[in-house]
């Protein structure tokens, strides 16, 4: 065991807490897996498919947003949200390359 608990949080691990939290909701969850490689979506087709409430999707969309899990933006009066891939990779990169190198 390290001895070392109350040592800081390694900033490439900052962001890690707020996607975990976001992605811990199955509601959540369910919108991610909605999106189709490349494809942008607003909240009313969200909440079409959904059996949510289209303010509930808002506020799903907002904490997905907040935690940089989706990207938006507005287009007229719609916003339109996808997922924000590469932020994602990066961020699940650090816990990967943490699990491989404490498997040595």
């Amino acid at each position: 065991m390290r001895g070392d608990y109350g040592r800081r949080i390694p900033p490439e691990w900052s962001a890690m807490s707020k996607v975990f939290t976001a992605l811990g909701d199955e509601h959540r969850q369910r919108i991610l897996l909605l999106f189709e490689p490349g494809e942008r979506l607003n909240v009313s087709q969200i909440a079409d498919v959904s059996t949510l409430a289209r303010s509930t999707v808002s506020h799903h969309l907002k904490t997905l947003r907040e935690a940089e899990v989706l990207a938006s933006e507005k287009l007229g009066k719609e916003v339109y949200f996808w997922i924000n891939h590469a932020f994602l990779e990066a961020c699940l990169s650090n816990v990967l390359r943490y699990l491989r190198e404490s498997v040595q």
